[in-house]
């Protein structure tokens, strides 16, 4: 979204961007973007009507899938900053992959209404993080998530 200038995700190295949550290069994906608002992580979107659980209400997946990426991507945010960098220094970000998802439903999310998630990083070890998340529809908490993220090992992905 507009809101987030300089998205954590827009600066992921080329051949590690296809995540269908947040990865810039999968065009059938979500498109989720993290930056910075102060010292919390912010994501805005805006689900399309298809992530539909029951009419009006919003896919429970579609959440868990949200706060997953954006904890990784805060985790990012966090460890580039703790290196002294922000996304749009042109230094390489860090990639984080998910080591545990803990998601608590509050209440349903209702369709047709921009969601805010919010997030705050505790670092645990220098390459593992954990980011408590809260998803807003219309300013009311809808969800909360625990993301435990580990630094992406070097060799991920190869065969």
């Amino acid at each position: 979204m507009s809101e987030i200038k300089h998205a954590i995700q827009d600066y992921y190295p080329q051949d590690l961007a296809h995540c269908f949550g947040c990865g810039r290069n999968n065009e059938l994906g979500h498109g989720f973007r993290t930056g910075w608002n102060g010292t919390e992580t912010l994501t805005v979107y805006q689900p399309p009507e298809e992530y539909t659980a029951i009419p009006g209400y919003v896919y429970g997946g579609l959440i868990a899938s949200l706060i997953d990426c954006h904890g990784t991507g805060s985790a990012s945010l966090a460890l580039h900053r703790k290196n002294g960098h922000e996304p749009e220094d042109g230094v390489e970000p860090p990639r984080f992959v998910t080591a545990e998802l803990n998601v608590k439903y509050l209440k349903p999310t209702p369709q047709n209404t921009e969601l805010r998630v919010t997030g705050e990083v505790e670092e645990v070890h220098p390459k593992k993080f954990n980011v408590h998340t809260v998803v807003y529809a219309d300013g009311e908490a809808v969800a909360k998530g625990v993301v435990v993220a580990a630094v992406m090992p070097d060799n991920f992905g190869q065969s």
